[in-house]
């Protein structure tokens, strides 16, 4: 399931992490009901937002690991390697929980298109928004609670 992780010029995975370090990181995390969070991938060099996808505890291990993205697939059922199939892979530079530890932050060196569709980002159809109704400055309103 797993490709031969070549690295690529002047690419190397980051050094493995000892599995205590491992299993405490993963333990400190905070799984929804069907044992999964979900990682925000972006890319390290410009911040874009790549892709969201899933993980479990074991695809949390995989990416530390190896240095390369791991999710877990609702659909297929199974763990999944980006780039797998299409080559368009990502090293890993970081990986951060948000403050709840519920949500990862996968900062990563993409290879190629990251969204199945072939663009760059899977964050490409804008919605519309309504109207910002701006104070007699013409700034937006302060969120409540702003400043206190």
């Amino acid at each position: 399931m797993s490709e031969p992780s070549s690295g690529g010029p002047g690419l190397s995975p980051p050094d493995p992490l000892p599995t205590g370090n491992l299993d405490d990181a993963v333990a400190g995390l905070k799984f929804d009901a069907a044992g999964l969070l979900p990682a925000i991938v972006q890319d390290d060099t410009d911040g874009t937002v790549l892709m969201v996808a899933w993980m479990d505890a074991e695809a949390v291990r995989r990416t530390l690991s190896t240095g390369r993205t791991w999710f877990w697939s609702r659909s297929r059922r199974r763990y999944w390697q980006k780039g797998e199939t299409s080559g368009h892979v990502q090293h890993v530079r970081s990986v951060t929980a948000d403050c709840d530890d519920d949500t990862l932050l996968v900062r990563v060196e993409q290879v190629g298109p990251a969204c199945h569709t072939g663009t760059r980002s899977c964050f490409t159809a804008s919605l519309p928004v309504g109207p910002v109704h701006r104070g007699a400055d013409n700034r937006p309103p302060e969120p409540a609670g702003a400043g206190s």
